[in-house]
């Protein structure tokens, strides 16, 4: 029967997990995990009236926790391999709005071969290791253009 969930779905229930645990308003926003592989990460959001601001476009806030859901998710599966206890932070947040997202915003980072990289370096030196992780979110009913770009900046280390 496990093999009849893809690995979407799996990292769906996670993260729906996660957010109603630890990060409720991750959960509020209903983030759906579309594509996840080796290379990186795609998460959806649905504009629907929670998530939508007084311009009918997708509320900022919202747009800023599809990039740190759609970085930090795959930065936990990613440490969650190494089966070692790292600790995870974004030290910064650089965020550029270019349109409205007027539909439900899919966010990609395909930073995944890095990521995996730093995870290995911070459990190898056991000190500090960052890099800046790239999110472009895009309205695929609209355009392919983006709506935002990101910037976080991605900080582990190992903890003890």
């Amino acid at each position: 029967m496990a093999g009849l969930i893809s690995a979407e779905t799996k990292a769906t229930w996670q993260l729906k997990l996660f957010g109603l645990l630890k990060i409720p308003l991750i959960y509020f926003c209903k983030p759906k995990i579309i594509r996840i592989d080796d290379s990186g990460l795609e998460v959806r959001i649905k504009l629907t009236r929670r998530t939508r601001n007084h311009l009918n476009s997708m509320y900022f806030g919202v747009l800023s926790v599809g990039a740190d859901v759609t970085g930090g998710f795959l930065a936990m599966i990613r440490i969650r391999e190494s089966k070692s206890p790292v600790a995870l932070i974004f030290k910064d947040f650089k965020a550029d709005f270019l349109k409205r997202a007027e539909g439900d915003v899919h966010f990609a980072c395909n930073d995944g071969n890095g990521i995996t990289d730093l995870v290995n370096k911070a459990v190898q030196t056991g000190e500090r290791q960052s890099m800046p992780v790239h999110i472009t979110a895009t309205v695929p009913s609209v355009s392919d253009e983006p709506v935002a770009k990101f910037i976080l900046t991605l900080s582990l280390k190992l903890k003890g």
